[in-house]
């Protein structure tokens, strides 16, 4: 009981095991492989379906509503008592351009262009990059690099920008959205498994751990149909 009285609700203890982050993608809903043909709606829709789902807290009335406006290129710090509520800052699906489903509800997927988006793991205290932003690249995993011929990133060149760290925890940061990268896989190989890694790249990040395909990296496959 007096050992639990000195752990704090707000910060865990030990933090040892989870940085640097791992990532992950939306849509998530068969595993790694996101499969579709383009003139069969009924098999590209379900994942539409689940962009716009997770990006609904995205909203930009939301955000607006929620969030407050922040200054980029540099970490917002917050002080004050751990319990105290901290504001977040503003990720509109806006930024997200031709990835934001607003423009094209079909997030390009009803033309074989499929928007995906990556998110880092939240890790309460990390400040990512090391005061740079952390960059995103995709390629061919293994196989013919020709299969991936152009990836467009949003927002701007594919960063997370620094005013969105440090995290402070659930109980706290009570707003908090994950700032996201949309990778727009406008030039794809067609009628063929591709499989694609893409990688996080920044001071302290690791992405080259064969036994873990998730830390700073993520693998999975595009297979579109015509």
């Amino acid at each position: 009981y007096v050992m639990l009285l000195t752990l704090s609700p707000y910060t865990p203890r030990f933090r040892d095991r989870v940085s640097p982050p791992g990532v992950m993608i939306r849509p998530y809903l068969n595993g790694f492989t996101i499969a579709f043909n383009v003139s069969q709606p009924n098999t590209w829709q379900p994942y539409v379906d689940s962009m716009h789902h997770f990006l609904a807290a995205y909203d930009d009335k939301v955000q607006e509503e929620k969030n407050i406006e922040c200054v980029p290129g540099q970490y917002f710090i917050q002080g004050g008592n751990d319990s105290e509520e901290k504001k977040a800052c503003q990720f509109k699906r806006s930024l997200l351009q031709n990835c934001s489903g607003i423009e094209d509800p079909t997030f390009g997927y009803s033309k074989g262009q499929p928007c995906i988006l990556l998110k880092m793991n939240r890790i309460i205290g990390y400040r990512p990059g090391a005061g740079v932003p952390v960059s995103v690249d995709c390629k061919v995993q293994k196989g013919n690099e020709s299969h991936l011929r152009s990836v467009d990133f949003y927002p701007g060149n594919g960063t997370f920008d620094l005013m969105y760290y440090p995290y402070y925890g659930k109980f706290t940061h009570v707003n908090y959205t994950s700032p996201l990268v949309a990778m727009h896989f406008t030039d794809v190989q067609k009628d063929y498994s591709v499989p694609i890694q893409c990688s996080l790249n920044g001071k302290g990040i690791i992405n080259d751990l064969n036994s873990d395909r998730f830390l700073g990296r993520i693998i999975f496959t595009l297979s579109i149909g015509k």
